[in-house]
């Protein structure tokens, strides 16, 4: 077996005007990359530890150092899913498993899936982050050529900056995305607006553990399982709850499971979001080949920051062309 090495790198990406949502302000992205090189030939994975999961990037990279010998003998991706649990960690060395594979085939990703390697782009969201009704409304003003935009609420002014945004750009596809912020008195206070100004799908209204009431809640806008949707094991669990799950692979663990899950989340009934954290290209390479079927994309990651790596993917306003193997895959 070809000798294998691995190296980590940890980055920090300026946030472009900084970013809020209702649990906090982040000015910056702080990443691990994991770098697998093996016979001259290397394959990268990008995650994004995060703190509402208990992760952080002192021990994301403790997870990583401790497989380091299982990875530099050559661990392969099938072994990894039972060597460390779902999370940033298993992300990044899945993605990078897969990255070095699909080199080594002298293809790409799209071959190594048995797939033609698509032609048309994505189209993601474009995020509006938390703020006064006149600060969101000037954002989706300047956004207001973009296709989708998705809304950050969870605040005091929920209604307002919601008719802000609409109507700064009354022509674009509506998500709102609360991260749990809302109680029930919220919920039902907000969907005669949100029916009326025609929102599209609602992210996470409740706290992923605190969510039973969707079960008796009317729900004339669909509802998306994000912060208690991680893998399939779950799956089962949220039917009853929601209508569609956010896919993101810093939650699933990586690539691999990203793909079983979307197929078993169908195969259940669900519609399926793709997302992101606040990342680079490299993290949304992977995510953008699991995203190619789903109703609803959000890998505007790269859009939200002051500067992306190089090559990145290639934004045409909020299309997304499919990875090159330059970056990844």
């Amino acid at each position: 077996m070809a000798e294998r090495t691995l190296r980590i790198e940890r980055d920090s990406w300026p946030i472009e005007g900084g970013f809020t949502i209702a649990r906090g302000t982040k000015t910056a992205a702080e990443t691990v990359t994991v770098i697998l090189q093996e016979t001259g030939l290397h394959g990268r994975g990008e995650c994004v530890p995060y703190a509402r999961y208990g992760e952080s990037v002192g021990s994301v990279i403790e997870q990583i150092e401790e497989l380091r010998p299982a990875l530099e003998g050559g661990m392969s991706r099938e072994e990894l899913q039972t060597a460390l649990a779902p999370g940033a960690a298993r992300n990044a060395i899945d993605c990078a498993l897969w990255d070095l594979e699909a080199k080594k085939s002298a293809g790409d990703i799209f071959s190594l899936l048995g797939q033609p390697r698509p032609d048309r782009p994505l189209i993601t969201a474009f995020t509006i982050g938390l703020g006064t009704a006149e600060e969101m409304g000037n954002k989706a003003r300047a956004a207001r050529n973009r296709p989708v935009l998705k809304v950050k609420l969870g605040g005091e002014d929920d209604l307002a900056c919601l008719q802000a945004v609409r109507d700064g750009a009354p022509d674009a596809r509506l998500i709102v995305d609360a991260n749990e912020g809302w109680d029930t008195a919220t919920y039902e206070r907000m969907i005669p607006a949100m029916e009326k100004i025609g929102i599209a799908l609602i992210e996470q209204p409740f706290p992923a553990d605190d969510d039973s009431a969707l079960t008796r809640l009317t729900r004339p806008v669909p509802i998306c399982a994000d912060e208690a949707a991680h893998t399939r094991s779950g799956l089962e669990e949220l039917r009853r709850r929601y209508d569609f799950i956010n896919i993101k692979l810093d939650k699933t663990g990586g690539l691999s499971e990203a793909l079983a899950l979307e197929k078993a989340a169908r195969d259940m009934g669900f519609g399926i979001m793709v997302g992101c954290m606040l990342a680079t290209s490299l993290a949304m390479a992977p995510a953008w080949v699991v995203a190619q079927g789903a109703e609803f994309v959000d890998l505007d990651g790269p859009l939200l920051l002051s500067r992306d790596r190089s090559p990145g993917l290639r934004f045409d306003g909020s299309a997304i062309h499919a990875p090159e193997p330059a970056l990844w895959g």
